[in-house]
């Protein structure tokens, strides 16, 4: 017989009106301690209030566990929201299901509160969120928004989303009694969150396009009408030399250092007109900025700022006027053996009467053709950087070669060139025959010892050094010139660069040749790089492998 069984009547309607009078003041408190304010107007506070409520529902319900899940209508899906009690960030950004899909889908459809005692055998209950969760039993509720009029009548009504608790403390089951509880509170959060969906709405709207904003590598500055700065990306600070913090919100003529900038917006607000210009700044460094400036209209089309975007063109610049500079040299560069061999030429056909001996004839004929080798060179490297620029990958014709034969073989053709330098050449006897292409190869080794030629203007010794190691054959290429710079070592193998001084300009070149040096030993799957110090030569070494990998033979074969 239980207790109640052995009670009189009288002491169970008392016992009765105890426990509901006990429910009511813990409903009562419940409403005061919870201090749920009618309207909540930003993040921050939305947080703090739904923050302070899951823990009164918990401690109230005594369950271990508190959510909200709210109904999002693009994907169809109810999703937890923060904050919750008793479950960590991931747990939250994982605990999302269909509307259509257990006891949250059913609880939001049906419009009514369900109480699962076990919930890792009910069959309404997603069983991975089950486990994840760590959930035994369950209560769940509508969360309803209810709109009133002005005789506080309830004109309509809208499910918004459900709000669970999980697991009731001590071992126990939710009740009947937990449900009443649970439904008030639910009202009370329905009312705050309906009230704040429009504003977590439009933050979030922001949030999205403060990202947008951050992501653009284009700077963009947004001004008012009234002169203040509303928005500032990452872009526009960097590009700017601007403070993010301290900029908005003020007016644009403190912040903004530049003073055709400056002029560019207030143009652009006083004239409410679009603008596209360059313009250069200092931000230490000298920049060229590609700027547009658009008005920004409201939903009647009156004006109520000015947007201006910035891009960063200075790189673009640079490479225009590298190549206007390389589109001059290269004219020089193929003037200069056709003025020699239309000299040559000349003075050939107009001597008649004999006046040049063999000896001499023979030697114009020797220029002719060392000049016609270097119009054929210059040519070849202009098309194989065509084809490299296109895209095109370089054909190489894999052959084995013998790396000895074709080093002394470029030497003699250099030393045709000059007699203020001494060549060497340091390669064992023993040094293996490698798989390449030969007409590349010897192209690799012509503009490297060409470039020690000319940038030693004084003359020296010029060095070859070959080894091999490890599967790989290495080179070094070392003269006694003028060095580089140290800024400008990792740059010498870009295209149209050149190192710009009195004692490069009178040596010539085009500043394709280590760019394409560069491609081609790439092409042969291996690597090049350069020491050097200023008046101190330079030593530049490529090596590439003795058996290029299979899969390079496939793709270049």
């Amino acid at each position: 017989m239980s207790k109640d069984d052995r009670q009189k009547p009288e002491e169970q309607i008392r016992e009765y009106k105890r426990r509901i009078a006990d429910l009511e003041k813990q409903i009562s408190e419940t409403q005061k301690m919870a201090d749920v304010p009618s309207a909540v107007t930003s993040a921050p506070e939305l947080e703090h209030t739904l923050g302070r409520l899951v823990k009164k529902i918990a401690m109230i319900l005594q369950a271990e566990k508190c959510v909200f899940m709210l109904h999002d209508p693009e994907s169809g899906e109810l999703v937890a929201r923060k904050p919750a009690l008793g479950l960590i960030d991931d747990q939250i950004k994982l605990l999302r299901v269909r509307a259509t899909q257990g006891i949250s889908g059913e609880t939001f459809r049906e419009g009514k509160p369900f109480i699962v005692n076990d919930a890792a055998s009910d069959d309404r209950t997603v069983k991975e969120n089950v486990v994840i969760l760590g959930i035994k039993n369950l209560l769940t509720v509508p969360l309803v928004m209810e709109k009133r009029d002005e005789q506080e009548r309830v004109v309509e009504k809208k499910t918004i989303g459900v709000l669970h608790v999980f697991n009731k403390r001590f071992g126990a089951s939710f009740s009947e009694e937990d449900v009443r509880l649970l439904s008030i509170l639910a009202r009370q959060a329905a009312a705050v969150i309906a009230n704040a969906q429009l504003y977590i709405e439009i933050t979030e709207e922001k949030q999205r396009l403060e990202a947008t904003l951050k992501s653009i590598l284009s700077g963009i500055v947004v001004v008012g009408v009234n002169g203040r700065i509303s928005i500032l990306n990452d872009a526009a600070q960097a590009l700017l030399g601007m403070d993010q913090v301290r900029s908005i919100g003020k007016p644009y003529q403190e912040v903004i250092y530049h003073d055709n900038i400056r002029t560019l917006i207030e143009t652009a607000l006083s004239e409410r007109r679009e603008i596209t210009e360059e313009i250069e700044i200092v931000t230490p460094l000298a920049r060229v900025l590609q700027t547009q400036t658009a008005m920004v209209l409201n939903d009647d089309k009156e004006a109520i700022g000015v947007v201006a975007i910035f891009n960063d063109i200075t790189e673009i610049r640079n490479v225009d006027r590298m190549k206007t500079a390389f589109v001059s040299t290269v004219s020089h560069e193929l003037r200069t053996p056709l003025t020699s061999i239309k000299g040559f030429i000349s003075t050939l056909i107009s001597d008649k009467d004999g006046f040049f001996d063999g000896t001499a004839r023979m030697e114009f004929y020797q220029i002719i053709d060392q000049e016609c080798d270097r119009l054929t060179r210059l040519i070849s490297d202009l098309l194989n950087v065509s084809r490299i620029e296109s895209g095109r990958a370089l054909e190489i014709n894999w052959k084995q070669i013998d790396a000895r034969d074709i080093i002394a073989k470029v030497i003699s053709a250099q030393k045709s060139y000059t007699d203020k330098h001494q060549f060497e050449i340091h390669v064992p006897d023993d040094f293996p025959r490698i798989m390449a292409d030969q007409d590349k190869f010897d192209q690799i080794l012509t503009n490297l010892l060409s470039n020690a030629v000319k940038y030693s203007p004084r003359g020296g010794t010029i060095s070859v050094k070959g080894e091999a190691v490890d599967g790989f054959v290495q080179f070094h290429i070392i003269d006694q010139g003028i060095g580089i710079p140290a800024d400008k070592l990792t740059k010498v193998f870009e295209r149209f660069e050149r190192i710009d001084n009195r004692d490069t300009r009178e040596a010539g070149g085009t500043g394709i040749g280590l760019y394409l040096v560069k491609h081609l030993v790439e092409a042969h799957g291996g690597s090049i790089w350069v020491d050097s110090e200023i008046g101190q030569g330079s030593n530049f070494t490529f090596k590439m492998p003795v058996e290029p990998p299979q899969d390079l033979l496939d793709r270049q074969g």
